[in-house]
């Protein structure tokens, strides 16, 4: 008995060679090298756009990454890199209005990025802000944002960071890492001066604390505006606030400048959180704001539009901080290995009913 001759293929259905051989599995890298005739190290350089591939063999692997439907897999890009693509978020707290919203504009930064963001709270403990800028607390992360607020800026400048981190918080002299920076001065004393044009002289300022920092630098702005419009400084106007980020903070130090009797048509709180609290106060004792007492705060959180009445609040650059800090950061992961740099946000003031500003509707 003899075999069969060959019997051969019909045109009309041979195979494509640019296909996998399976249409059931998924296209691979080599899949794609086959069709394009180069390496899969050369489909790899393409894939991460690799400047030292030739243009026309780009456009063939690009073409026959389009023809394959290839699809990148990020997880086994990841393992190959070493990297987790996901970053930290190291804060002081999240109950602070300040930092809830600005972990929110962080996570949608690291999203745009393709990046998960992990929320790492410190409780401002000085050892676990240390932990994280050194790289103690950061093995399941490619980098870290990091906020110090117990670490003073002689201890954060001594500090050797590990790995790719950025800074946040008052400017420091000489940075350790990338750092982007709030203006707290300049913002504190754009606030003051706004009371100052609606006629107000004796302005309350809230918030001031032997760590200095950022109350440190908003005092010192808050000096400012007062020097420059010649109006002199009261310092039984002057109220520090031990829990600096609590609302409850902001309602004792009015309670205690009402009880001291000192005149007062204006009150500056350091933060929103104090903020919300004097307005508490002053409604229960019966001060009309802003006809007896204008009040304005700092940070421009989401609470500042809906509190009563609306509050005037120092936008310090919320979005601009997390877009530029979650930018800094890939780069640094990317490999930039240049000296820290420094960005300083810049700042607003949004003018609500508190101060005097105009009325809006809720919705």
């Amino acid at each position: 008995m003899t075999a069969d001759p060959a019997v051969p293929a019909d045109p009309a259905v041979a195979p494509d060679p640019a296909a996998p051989a399976d249409p059931s599995r998924p296209v691979t890298m080599a899949d794609v090298a086959a069709a394009a005739g180069v390496s899969v190290k050369t489909v790899s350089n393409v894939l991460a756009d690799r400047a030292h591939v030739r243009p026309g063999t780009r456009a063939t692997v690009l073409a026959a990454v389009a023809a394959l439907g290839y699809r990148v897999n990020p997880f086994a890009s990841r393992l190959r890199s070493g990297r987790t693509g996901v970053i930290a978020f190291a804060l002081p707290h999240l109950y602070q209005p300040y930092f809830g919203d600005l972990a929110e504009r962080v996570i949608a930064a690291g999203e745009r990025s393709g990046l998960t963001v992990v929320i790492e709270p410190t409780d401002a403990v000085a050892a676990a802000e240390r932990a994280v800028l050194t790289g103690g607390r950061r093995q399941q992360v490619d980098g870290a944002i990091v906020s110090p607020a117990a670490l003073g800026p002689a201890e954060i400048e001594g500090l050797r960071v590990d790995g790719p981190v950025v800074l946040l918080g008052p400017r420091l002299g000489a940075p350790p890492a990338d750092h982007v920076v709030m203006d707290d001065r300049g913002a504190a004393r754009t606030a003051v001066a706004h009371l100052l044009a609606a006629g107000r002289r004796r302005i309350a300022a809230i918030g001031t604390t032997p760590r200095g920092g950022s109350a440190g630098l908003r005092e010192a702005g808050y000096r400012d505006a007062l020097a420059e419009a010649g109006v002199p400084v009261d310092e039984a106007l002057v109220l520090d606030a031990p829990d600096w980020d609590r609302r409850s903070s902001g309602a004792a130090a009015v309670v205690r400048l009402l009880a001291s009797g000192a005149e007062f048509d204006a009150v500056f709180c350091f933060n929103d959180a104090m903020a919300f609290g004097a307005l508490r106060v002053l409604a229960g004792r019966g001060v009309r704001v802003p006809d007896d007492v204008a009040v304005v705060g700092f940070d421009d959180t989401e609470q500042a539009r809906f509190s009563t009445p609306p509050l005037t609040s120092v936008d310090p650059g919320q979005e601009q901080i997390a877009r530029t800090a979650v930018e800094l950061l890939v780069e640094r992961i990317g490999g930039y290995a240049g000296d820290a740099r420094v960005v300083v946000a810049d700042h607003r003031l949004a003018v609500r009913e508190s101060s005097g500003g105009p009325r809006t509707p809720v919705a």
